[in-house]
């Protein structure tokens, strides 16, 4: 039997930015079931990675990346409209997605701790509050593939916590999930390292 083909495929992946080389000749596969996390000093080029992954950098870089599956990508920015509530900001996500019911929505918004906040406007939120918007984009998502981008920024320990057990949950339910962090996961599963500096899979 063969092995089942690669949600993400990178070849030979390199990039300069202002003349100054981030990173050169990456290669790696993403199946299901990978966990990864892209290592990486600050300016490394680790969010410039991830946006040539999902196909938002078409220019600048050589190589090939080759998706093979949906995938949603969170990036460093919360993303959420201050004029807009927690659920119109869900229910008008750009990605067009499918759509999702308003229980669907209010269910998402408690797994990340806003309950009773569905329809306050977001520029009421706080900072950490904008981030669990965010990441309620995660429990609305059908996509095997996740790219996601300092997803621990701006929330609590236990909102780490329950992130880390929904990485894993998507992960041994036959997704995958590329991520950057400035802090390393604590998780009972095998996290793969990209190394950016060394342009290895640790």
């Amino acid at each position: 039997m063969s092995p089942a083909a690669p949600l993400l495929a990178v070849e030979s992946l390199s990039l300069e930015r202002g003349g100054r080389e981030l990173f050169r000749g990456l290669s790696f596969e993403v199946h299901a079931g990978h966990l990864f996390q892209v290592e990486g000093a600050n300016g490394a080029g680790k969010t410039s990675l991830l946006r040539i992954l999902c196909g938002l950098s078409r220019y600048g870089f050589s190589g090939k990346v080759s998706r093979h599956a949906p995938l949603l990508y969170l990036g460093h920015h919360s993303g959420v409209k201050g004029l807009l509530t927690p659920r119109e900001n869900l229910a008008l996500h750009v990605s067009g997605l499918g759509s999702h019911s308003d229980q669907q929505i209010e269910a998402a918004l408690a797994q990340v701790g806003l309950f009773g906040y569905e329809d306050v406007p977001s520029h009421t939120l706080s900072a950490g509050q904008h981030r669990r918007v965010n990441l309620a984009r995660l429990y609305l998502s059908d996509c095997p593939l996740w790219l996601l981008d300092e997803p621990f920024t701006a929330i609590d320990k236990t909102g780490i916590a329950e992130l880390e057990a929904l990485l894993v949950k998507h992960v041994e339910n036959g997704g995958a999930v590329v991520m950057t962090s400035h802090q390393t996961l604590q998780v009972s599963y095998e996290v793969r390292f990209l190394s950016l500096l060394e342009g290895v899979v640790l």
